[in-house]
């Protein structure tokens, strides 16, 4: 039987409920039991896939081809569990499956009515598909709301909410309330008012939380914890201080010694072993302790947002633990490029590792193009991931294969296509087809595809097989017609699709590190397990700053 714990945001938003989700999945994890982490998001959106970065960060991609939010990022690295189509809904997706049913006559003449269509629909994705990866049954699912306590979009959820409380009963629920407990300073105190506020909304909602977990820059005294704990109708033991932490992946930790998890066994009334945190405290020794450090330039063009890159964060992060190393990430912004050789050489001399990553349109692609020929030509690692993968290859065709005209038809009619947009590629379950001006959104290649290595490629001995299946997001691919000519100019195709018409990997053998994939292995890379080309991409640029 499935136990829910229900999270909710209140007083202001970005108070980092995907990290408490994921940190306390961790933590119920590291004592035996089975987890799941669903997101709700309340905007109309169907998915993020065609939202801005800058509106909404990176999109995070799972292996069965959802477009979700980037908080699925932090639940997979944090648990290991792979998330899945199931664990993310959206008000759009819900409105788009009633409308849908509305139309071909499913009600049979009912008036269609946010109570019960909208909230029984939200009941039922909280609790289907609740197997574990090993097909046994959940323990837990952790389903986190987005927004704050009061927005107007987030209604709906928060009544479904109230009702499955209702309906399983407060045994097999636990509603977790994350709020903010500010710091005056010119005051010198603690307010606990914004929380007191947030918790009478969510209660005149019908929902009493049973724990809350209040971020604060100070520590809370005993006595403000039990002020809150009087006023918000909860017990002192149940308000857990949440204070910043030096790392994210501190947080579970944080978050043990401050009484998260025992607090929601407690609710259970569950007993269980003491967690095994030994990975975590590996983790963030060696975070905190590096003996070493390299400095990687990231050419790309949403740098004014890091969430639009968050996944590629971390897995550089986790790349330098593989190797007990701080990574110093510089955001480039890839316009400064489209500029002279001068001002090219001044932002990458200093970089041990040069990262180009996936992107959509032509702004900066100049610029991108620009900082792989410094990378070939000065012999600094290059990884290029997606689009940075394309970039590679028309640098490849412009500068060593005399192909001066190389382009994408992403940026416009080329007479040489060395990218191109796709219309038809084989999937595990058939032909998978798209018009060329069809929707954009959903209709990307999308999700996990296996492909194979060449056996004596640099990429197979990083992975140390010659099958893998990597996470794609993209609507161009490299044209295979111009592979002997890439080839000829020392760009070979190491990595292909099962059936040989698609590029997934290229590298260069004269330099000492030079990968482009058009995959997305930031978003496999977990801290207790770095994906191995991020793990190689960091090692690289070690031994490249040993000898600068």
């Amino acid at each position: 039987m499935a136990r829910y714990i229900f999270i909710t945001g209140g007083v202001v938003s970005s108070l980092g409920k995907g990290l408490m989700a994921a940190s306390l999945a961790a933590l119920l994890q590291a004592r035996g039991y089975r987890v799941r982490i669903r997101k709700f998001d309340p905007y109309l959106n169907v998915d993020p896939g065609t939202m801005s970065p800058y509106q909404h960060g990176e999109v995070y991609v799972t292996d069965d081809g959802a477009e979700t939010d980037l908080d699925l990022g932090h639940y997979e690295r944090f648990t290991g569990v792979s998330a899945r189509q199931s664990d993310n809904i959206t008000s759009g997706r819900i409105y788009q499956q009633i409308i849908a049913k509305e139309r071909r006559g499913d009600y049979l003449g009912a008036t269609v009515q946010v109570i019960p269509h909208v909230t029984d629909a939200i009941k039922e994705f909280a609790q289907a598909d609740t197997s574990s990866e090993d097909g046994g049954d959940l323990d837990f699912v952790l389903c986190e709301i987005g927004g704050t306590v009061g927005d107007i979009e987030s209604l709906p959820f928060i009544e479904a909410l109230r009702q499955l409380r209702n309906e399983l009963g407060r045994e097999q629920t636990c509603s977790v309330h994350v709020t903010l407990v500010p710091y005056i300073a010119a005051a010198g105190e603690l307010k606990t008012k914004p929380t007191q506020h947030s918790v009478r909304e969510l209660t005149a909602l019908g929902v009493q939380p049973d724990l809350l977990l209040c971020r604060c820059e100070k520590p809370i005294p005993d006595g403000e914890r039990a002020k809150i704990a009087l006023f918000c109708n909860v017990r002192k033991e149940a308000v857990i201080p949440a204070l910043d932490a030096s790392s994210i992946y501190a947080v579970p930790l944080q978050y043990h010694a401050e009484g998260l998890d025992n607090e929601v066994l407690r609710h259970f009334g569950l007993t269980a072993p003491a967690p095994d945190l030994a990975r975590w405290e590996d983790i963030v020794d060696r975070y905190q302790n590096p003996e070493g450090e390299v400095t990687i330039g990231v050419v790309g063009k949403y740098v004014g947002l890091q969430d639009a890159y968050k996944s590629l964060n971390e897995a550089l992060v986790h790349g330098g633990m593989a190797h007990r190393v701080k990574v110093n990430i510089r955001w480039l912004d890839a316009e400064l490029f489209e500029q002279d050789d001068t001002t090219i050489a001044a932002h990458l001399e200093p970089m041990h590792g040069i990262l180009v990553p996936g992107g959509f349109g032509e702004r900066g692609t100049e610029g991108k193009i620009a900082s792989v020929r410094f990378a070939r030509e000065r012999k600094v690692p290059f990884f290029g991931i997606c689009l940075g993968m394309q970039m590679a290859c028309i640098e490849g065709a412009r500068n060593t294969a005399g192909i001066a005209g190389a382009s994408s038809t992403e940026f416009g009619p080329t007479d040489e296509p060395v990218v191109g947009i796709i219309t038809e590629w084989m999937t595990a379950e058939g032909l998978e087809t798209r018009a060329e001006g069809g929707d954009l959104g959903g209709t990307m290649r999308l999700g996990a595809y296996p492909a194979r290595l060449a056996g004596n490629s640099h990429v197979s001995s990083i992975y140390g097989t010659t099958e893998i299946s990597e996470r794609h997001r993209h609507r161009y691919e490299v044209n295979c017609g111009y592979r002997d000519q890439l080839e000829h100019g020392g760009l070979v195709f190491s990595g292909m699709s099962p059936d040989g018409l698609l590029p997934e990997i290229v590298e260069r053998p004269d330099h000492p590190w030079f990968v482009g994939v058009q995959f997305h292995p930031e978003l496999k890379s977990r801290p207790f397990d770095p994906h191995p080309l991020f793990a190689g991409f960091i090692g690289a640029a070690l031994l490249q700053a040993r000898l600068v």
